[in-house]
């Protein structure tokens, strides 16, 4: 069966960008920009205040949503139905299962109607489970005894732009260092609170990334600065009462390909400090007990050298891929001994089956791991005893939650399918008992029964075995007449979890068929999953997508022109690869925040994410190869003269992942050129960033609007 193209009926002629020629020359190779000029001089400034934006470029963009607007305007009201069903799957006053913490439990809980999230505690209630043992934080309810230690609707009011990136409270208890972001760039404040008064001090720390890591005795902190070109290069101790000019720097990271982290150890004894790009990692660990303590690095940095580190007392646990352990091994060392050399195999490697997370608790070694797109918890004692925490259905997504606590047997962990929400449980470790904490309320109800939920295979061109998993109604006639949307990504070694999305129902009951394709550059498969995604080996992730679209109508769950492509950011590129690669193939794509001019932003080091981003791609400007690669690809770069499929492309004015002029120039590029089908439409948000809107209902109406999309791009906008 072959459906023919359905155009989306647009009211009038779209925006048209002018072409102002930018001419370059790399490796011999003439390239010609006409778009160049949609990227602001001043980006810096414009991720700081978006009102610094050039007012040619503010103009066109607000053309582009008036446009999308208007082109959308028959799905306006179903807009509005999809964000009321979407609303009505949310327990609107859900929170986390507390957390324990010494005398308290923390967690975080919205407000009927509230946006933002509240972190709060409340004093712990310890209780043992009859015959089994396990002591937990009883989950209990908000009138017994909470504090709200952080408003998020307080303090996000008025703001057309709110998100909480941490809440960390002191090892006392006593104080709140809490950050945020007000306009999406990322640039976040951190702010200190008294939890005696509720109100906060002086200390205000500007241009960092959030994260807050305490001395333990709660006189200073550490956090990541972020330098002029919006890298965290720099770890600095800020001493409570004291101006930020006056910070102590304790690490600075001299090259521009490798971000910095910050974090502790599991026991709370260290803080690590971790410089790392896409394939080489170095940690270095702090005594968070001492005053001036040194940092201490673990390993020099090797190149292709990736570790992390937990430590129980004085010896190191490592999870590396050391010694050609290409899905990685956990090996042990001592604080004073740690180098590579030092390392003994705790874990040895084993081929196909990839380490994905360690967590060192008192007495066990806990890591989860994935084999063949499959994930499990392994838990080891410190003799060696190995045990498997199974799972029985054949697609699903699995969590660990590490916690805040050391001295103890139990762990936590989340597990959902794409038919079962979520389901978060408590397992002790001695006894092999779970106890189920919370399971994820569907107010407007759901039958996981009147779903059904499947992994399938398809076959790349050379020969490799890709995952696919897939969600529709039970009920569902699979004649190849059901619209179907794949969703892809496939890149940086990101898994895409097989996990319950409560949004997706909207679709799916209204006859879609949900796919994943678990394409080469993710990890689903192992680390050589990956490393066949990435750089010359690229265009996979693309072949790979087209050959799981082309074997699910071969399977007769949709048909060739019947299916919306969805991802966002990297997955974004995909998105635009696969427009130049199979148009054919689909109805309709969406690109979100997508990272379509490859060539361009991997030649302009000056980004953010440029430098780091090279292991990933490859350099374009010092490799000719890297070079010819990138611009064989780059979906900017490879717009033609040709039929394309209805594409909405979405981005954030302050983004600073994937700039704001990537779909900007993408879109102007595509109108100039493509032949027939369409129409292309660009909404950006001019007060948000990579994530979108921040609110947990403004998201709604995003996803919203990529829905509402979907479904007239298959003439299913009246189902």
């Amino acid at each position: 069966m072959v459906f023919a193209r359905r155009p989306i009926t647009v009211p009038s002629s779209p925006p048209v960008a002018e072409a102002r020629p930018h001419v370059f020359t790399v490796h011999d190779r003439t390239i010609t920009d006409d778009y160049a000029w949609l990227k602001a001089e001043n980006w810096r400034a414009v991720l700081k205040d978006p009102a610094a934006l050039p007012e040619d470029i503010g103009t066109y963009l607000r053309a582009e949503n008036a446009y999308a607007e208007a082109a959308l305007a028959p799905v306006a009201a179903l807009r509005k139905t999809l964000v009321a069903e979407m609303r009505g799957r949310i327990r609107e006053d859900d929170g986390s299962v507390p957390e324990p913490d010494g005398p308290f439990a923390y967690y975080t809980r919205h407000r009927d109607g509230g946006q933002h999230p509240l972190v709060c505690r409340r004093p712990r209630t310890v209780v043992v489970i009859p015959g089994q043992g396990a002591e937990t934080a009883t989950e209990g309810g908000p009138e017994e005894g909470e504090v709200i230690l952080l408003d998020g609707d307080h303090e996000g009011a008025g703001l057309a732009f709110f998100e909480i990136a941490a809440a960390v409270h002191s090892d006392d208890h006593t104080q709140l260092a809490w950050s945020a972001d007000t306009n999406g760039s990322e640039l976040h404040t951190i702010r200190v609170r008294d939890l005696a008064t509720g109100l906060d001090g002086p200390d205000r720390i500007e241009a960092t990334t959030g994260e807050v890591v305490w001395m333990k005795d709660g006189s200073a902190f550490h956090y990541v600065a972020l330098d002029e070109n919006h890298r965290p290069a720099r770890v600095m101790l800020h001493r409570l009462g004291t101006p930020q000019a006056e910070d102590r720097l304790i690490y600075e990271e001299a090259d521009s390909g490798f971000f910095v982290h910050i974090d502790t150890t599991q026991s709370g004894d260290y803080l690590t400090v971790t410089a790392s790009d896409h394939e080489t990692s170095e940690v270095h660990l702090l005594d968070r007990s001492v005053a001036d303590a040194p940092l201490r690095v673990v390993q020099p940095r090797t190149p292709q050298l990736i570790y992390s580190v937990e430590n129980w007392a004085s010896h190191l646990f490592i999870l590396t891929n050391a010694g050609g352990a290409v899905d990685f091994k956990i090996v042990t060392a001592r604080v004073e001994a740690s180098g590579i050399e030092h390392w003994s195999d705790v874990v040895p490697h084993r081929a196909g089956v990839m380490i994905r997370h360690l967590h060192v608790i008192a007495e066990h070694i806990v890591r989860l791991e994935i084999e063949n797109a499959r994930p499990r918890i392994v838990v080891r004692d410190m003799t060696g005893c190995e045990h498997v925490v199974a799972f029985a259905e054949e697609a699903y997504s699995l969590g660990l939650q590490p916690g805040h606590e050391f001295e103890t047997a139990v762990i936590r962990f989340t597990y959902s399918s794409m038919t079962t929400p979520a389901e978060t449980y408590d397992y002790d470790c001695v006894t092999r008992s779970r106890q189920l904490r919370k399971r994820q309320t569907i107010p407007s109800g759901h039958n996981p029964e009147d779903y059904v939920t499947r992994r399938l295979f398809a076959t790349a061109p050379d020969g490799e075995t890709v995952p696919i998993s897939l969600l529709h109604r039970r009920d569902l006639a699979l004649d190849g007449s059901a619209p179907l949307l794949l969703y892809g990504y496939g890149s940086y070694g990101t898994l895409m979890p097989a996990a319950f999305r409560t949004n997706l129902l909207s679709l799916v009951d209204r006859g879609f068929v949900y796919a994943i394709a678990h394409v080469r550059g993710g990890t689903e498969k192992g680390w050589n999953w990956y490393l066949g995604g990435k750089r010359e080996k690229k265009p996979n992730t693309f072949s790979d997508f087209v050959a799981c679209g082309e074997a699910l109508v071969a399977a007769g769950y949709t048909a060739r022109g019947n299916i919306v492509a969805h991802g966002g950011s990297a997955g974004g590129m995909l998105m635009g690869a696969v427009a130049n690669l199979a148009p054919e193939l689909f109805a309709g794509i969406v690109a979100d925040v997508p990272f379509v001019d490859v060539l361009n932003t991997m030649l302009d080091a000056s980004l953010p994410l440029t430098p780091p981003e090279w292991p990933e791609w490859g350099n374009p400007a010092e490799s000719r190869e890297a070079f010819e690669t990138i611009l064989s690809y780059s979906p900017y770069d490879n717009v033609a003269a040709k039929a394309y499929p209805a594409i909405l492309a979405l981005g954030g004015l302050t983004d600073p992942r994937v700039t704001y002029w990537e779909p900007a120039k993408w879109v102007a590029r595509l109108r100039a050129t493509l032949t027939g089908g369409g129409p292309v439409l660009l909404r950006i948000n001019m007060e948000a960033g990579h994530g979108g809107a921040a609110g947990r209902f403004d998201r709604l109406e995003e996803v919203a609007l990529i829905y509402a999309f979907a479904l007239l791009a298959v003439g299913r906008a009246e189902a």
